[in-house]
Formats: structure tokens, sequence, C-alpha cells
């Protein structure tokens, strides 16, 4: 019985420990409040964050026109992964990057779990950083 048990835990303890990590896992409004980014685990234990719904207003193409790659310039904005490539740092994320749908740039990013619940989004050029603070939804 003992040795099952054993077994049961060593199974689940990998699965356990990664669903743990991503703190910041859950659907967040920008801080322009025009998006809803939904952050799940990208399979490896890190964050990926996806578009899931946008405020588009009647002059947008609701494409990611901005986009330098012109083959990705058609594809919708709702399903575009903006953040990617994140490594845990103690109680932070870092080292990953963001993607601006509105400028076309893709930026070094951190990201935040804060202790009211909301969520410190960096975007960084070198040493120069625009910070956001998104809300859970």
């Amino acid at each position: 019985m003992r040795s099952l048990l054993l077994a049961v835990m060593l199974v689940l303890f990998p699965f356990g420990a990664i669903a743990e990590d991503i703190d910041i896992a859950g659907k967040w409004l920008t801080e322009a409040q025009t998006s809803h980014v939904e952050i799940s685990d990208c399979g490896d234990g890190t964050p990926c964050g996806t578009v899931v719904w946008v405020d588009l207003k009647p002059t947008d193409s609701g494409k990611d026109d901005k986009n330098p790659d012109p083959s990705l310039r058609d594809r919708p904005l709702v399903g575009i992964q903006l953040l990617s490539g994140f490594e845990r740092d103690d109680d932070e994320w870092t080292s990953g990057e963001i993607y601006d749908p509105e400028s076309g740039d893709t930026y070094r990013s951190n990201l935040k779990l804060k202790e009211d619940g909301t969520l410190k989004v960096q975007g960084c050029i070198l040493f120069l950083c625009q910070t956001q603070v998104w809300t859970a939804l």
C-alpha cells in the first residue's frame, strides 16, 4: 500500500509543482481596458499570455496589421500570443518577451503579481522600461 501511495505521489507531484508555479494564471484586463489577456502554462511550467478579447473601434481592422512580418498582418488580434519566454526569479517572472500589436514591436518583459492582486507588466528596451498594471477578471 505504501509503495502504491508513493508511486501516485511521484507521478502527481511534478504536475502539482508546475500548476503552482504559474501564480499569475488567469484572465487579465489591460491597463488601457481595451483587451483581455489569458495567462496560462506554455506547457513547460512558464506563463504564456494570449489575447482573448479586444475592444475594437469602428476604424480598427481587428488584425495584426502592424506586425513587421507581412505574412502575419492578416491574422486576427484575438488569439495572438503576447507573452512568452519567461523564467522564474523568486517572486516574479523575468527575461520574457511581450509583443505590442499597436506598434508591431516586441520588448523584453517582466511580470510580477502584486500584493493587491494586480499584475505588474513591464516592457523594456535596454534599461528603459514602461510599466502597466493589469487587473484580474
